[in-house]
């Protein structure tokens, strides 16, 4: 896993093995996760977003505590993610940072609790699927509205 500019957001981009059948990768790996985050990953929900092309979804983020650390990845078409850094008093407050979530590299982001998660859908039938640390909690739940 790749720290990004903001601290507390990493991406991953998995090994690619492709035959004549297709293609195979380890899309989560519990051992990168806790080496790059220094602690082992909390699964409690499991998303699945389906976005036709030019939809915007967020600026979402959860009260802290707890919080909601994300990790993403798109099984399907392709996304513009952001991760946007909302922790008042963070050195990287403010600050954003977007990457490019796709079926063909595979790439994953994850966001730590108190960071915003937004994306755009670039293709019609964009799929993102999330692993999330908390479950949803509406009275918790927030968002920034992204322009």
């Amino acid at each position: 896993m790749r720290p990004m500019t903001i601290e507390g957001a990493w991406t991953r981009e998995p090994t690619i093995h492709r035959d004549d059948r297709g293609s195979f990768h380890e899309w989560f790996r519990a051992p990168d996760f806790t080496a790059a985050a220094g602690h082992a990953p909390v699964l409690a929900q499991a998303n699945c977003s389906r976005s036709r092309r030019g939809t915007l979804r967020g600026v979402h983020f959860a009260d802290v505590p707890p919080g909601q650390a994300k990790y993403v990845t798109c099984v399907r078409g392709a996304i513009l993610d952001v991760v946007v850094d909302l922790r008042v008093g963070s050195p990287t407050y403010r600050a954003w940072e977007a990457v490019l979530l796709d079926d063909e590299t595979h790439r994953a982001v994850y966001l730590s609790e108190g960071l915003g998660h937004a994306f755009m859908a670039l293709t019609d039938d964009a799929t993102a699927v999330y692993l999330c640390s908390t479950g949803y909690q509406p009275r918790r739940e927030h968002g920034v509205h992204p322009l």
